[in-house]
């Protein structure tokens, strides 16, 4: 039974985590962790209606946190845990007496997870955001969009996830580490805010090699460059295009049957409208299904846009198992990595009664 042997030899088994309830970025730590086989526990309101969509492989418990009973229930549990994630504002755990100075008290092991926007700390500690102001103050989004267009929030996956959930995870990991030299827990103070910051790095490092010299939508991996850009195919879907190495722009060319020697040298900024323009109206000359096949044994770089339905059923990801149904009939991302002797599972949500 793989579900059964996966869950024997997952790399975080025996790992206990309680998860306050909250929204995006903390679900989806408990998720990543559930998923490599630590128990994670969701602590929600009593009466309160969630719409967490990333509770699989959880359990959860509701406790009323505005009575000392309630309290007392968390406090008994977090001294047997390993780690808390905390996606309260700045203040919220320490007023109910279940802050990391409480905890840590009891119990000295724990790794006291705290997930904002904005940090522990600093002017705007205690003021609400979301995904797209985040990216904002962090210097990100100026970068993202279209030439003489305004900024473009990209969903809310750098911020809440990438630089929120899944570093917070990596924190933990880290302090967990730690933990196996030192036998002490530590507190991490998780800023989505910084997290988009660190996630951006490569963007601050690499503008004096020629990759982000120009304003917003001029550069080369931002929608400026003709050879790195979606195009329409001619039955209303798109074709992604990536073709950025000589060699692969070289394939690119001769796959749209145009000779490259007409054509301006690829690195002329000057021409890259003229080039986008030349690159849409090869390409609204065919289907996506057409231009597939004759990328097929090409290699340019260049991909079909998939809807989420197409990607589960594309030929790469079903030989790999890369989408999982689970018990809702819902398919689902296999966890990532994956790691050859303790894989992760996507497992099943249940609650608790107490």
């Amino acid at each position: 039974n793989f579900v059964t042997h996966a869950r024997q030899v997952m790399a975080l088994r025996g790992l206990k985590v309680l998860e306050m309830a909250g929204l995006a970025p903390a679900p989806y730590a408990g998720m990543v962790l559930a998923d490599f086989g630590a128990s994670v526990v969701r602590i929600d309101r009593v009466r309160a209606t969630s719409i967490d969509t990333l509770a699989r492989g959880k359990k959860s418990i509701s406790i009323n946190l505005g009575d000392e009973r309630g309290r007392q229930v968390l406090k008994r549990l977090s001294a047997h845990a390993d780690v808390l994630i905390d996606c309260y504002r700045p203040g919220v755990m320490e007023r109910m007496g279940l802050g990391p100075s409480h905890l840590l008290q009891s119990n000295p092991r724990l790794i006291y997870a705290r997930l904002t926007g904005y940090g522990q700390s600093g002017p705007l500690a205690y003021k609400a955001g979301h995904d797209i102001n985040y990216l904002s103050i962090a210097g990100v989004l100026s970068m993202l969009g279209q030439k003489d267009q305004n900024p473009l929030p990209p969903v809310n996956l750098l911020a809440d996830f990438g630089g929120g959930g899944l570093l917070c995870v990596v924190g933990i990991l880290i302090a967990l580490l730690e933990r196996a030299k030192t036998g002490q827990g530590q507190i991490i103070d998780s800023s989505m805010t910084e997290g988009a910051s660190y996630l951006s790095t490569f963007l601050r490092t690499s503008q004096q090699i020629g990759i982000w010299t120009g304003p917003r939508g001029t550069n080369v991996l931002d929608s400026g460059a003709p050879f790195y850009q979606t195009y329409r195919t001619s039955d209303g879907k798109f074709m992604a295009v990536g073709a950025i190495e000589p060699q692969f722009y070289a394939n690119f060319i001769g796959a749209l049957e145009l000779d490259a020697s007409s054509l301006p040298h690829q690195m002329d900024t000057s021409k890259w409208d003229e080039l986008k323009r030349l690159f849409a109206e090869c390409f609204a000359r065919k289907t996506q299904g057409e231009w597939v096949t004759t990328f097929k044994e090409i290699d340019a770089c260049v991909t079909p846009v998939l809807s989420m339905e197409e990607a589960v059923s594309h030929p790469h990801h079903q030989e790999r198992s890369a989408f999982v149904q689970v018990k809702d009939g819902t398919f689902v991302p296999t966890p990532a990595p994956r790691l050859s002797t303790s894989p992760g599972h996507a497992g099943t949500f249940f609650a608790l009664s107490v």
